[in-house]
């Protein structure tokens, strides 16, 4: 149950529902334009659909657990290019940020990455993992738990991003996501068993 509630809140901390929540606000901090910040909104939600399909394709054949670790890893990558390429801008007359030409387009290509790491990988594979790996007997109860977790700690992230974009930045902000992000490669390597393969009987609390 433990496991469960880890994966279900490291789904979040890793910060993916503050770039489709509050996408276009963040672009526009950046320097962007309102009407390109929509538009990469709007690629980022089509590369989210292309990377689930290419987690479906693969999750049976690398496995769950592989999975989970190469997104992690990809993911505090990504991050952590993204949070120094925010570090890099300064704020202009309107306090916004305003990034280089090429510190942007790092910024945009490494968030976009980040997207994909993640729905290739935590997007679709913790549900998987949290419908297979409760024994029988509670199998139930520790959805319902680790539900209830992963819900919290998406309203923390979300509630929390706005005030934090307000007072430490957003390169701050992107530095705790990356954070996060390895952290989670380190619990999935030391805290998480594979499923593939295995049927549901044979899972042991």
């Amino acid at each position: 149950v433990w496991v469960g509630i880890g994966l279900a809140t490291f789904q979040q901390l890793v910060g993916i529902n503050v770039v489709f929540y509050y996408g276009a606000v963040l672009w526009q901090a950046v320097g962007f334009s309102e009407n390109d910040a929509l538009l990469i909104n709007v690629l980022s939600g089509a590369l989210s659909i292309g990377a689930v399909v290419v987690a479906l394709l693969l999750i049976d054949k690398v496995g769950r657990k592989p999975l989970l670790w190469f997104g992690s890893v990809g993911m505090a990558v990504t991050l952590g290019v993204v949070a120094i390429a925010f570090s890099t801008g300064e704020l202009d007359a309107n306090n916004k940020l305003q990034l280089s030409d090429s510190m942007g387009i790092v910024a945009l290509l490494s968030a976009n990455l980040y997207v994909i790491f993640f729905n290739a990988s935590w997007g679709p594979a913790m549900w998987v993992m949290l419908g297979e790996m409760f024994p029988n007997q509670i199998r139930g109860s520790g959805l319902a738990i680790a539900g209830l977790s992963q819900w919290l700690t998406n309203f923390l992230i979300t509630w929390s991003f706005p005030i934090m974009l307000g007072s430490i930045g957003l390169a701050a902000a992107y530095g705790i996501y990356a954070f996060f992000a390895a952290v989670s490669a380190v619990f999935i390597a030391k805290m998480v068993s594979e499923t593939k393969g295995k049927e549901l009987e044979d899972m042991q609390g």
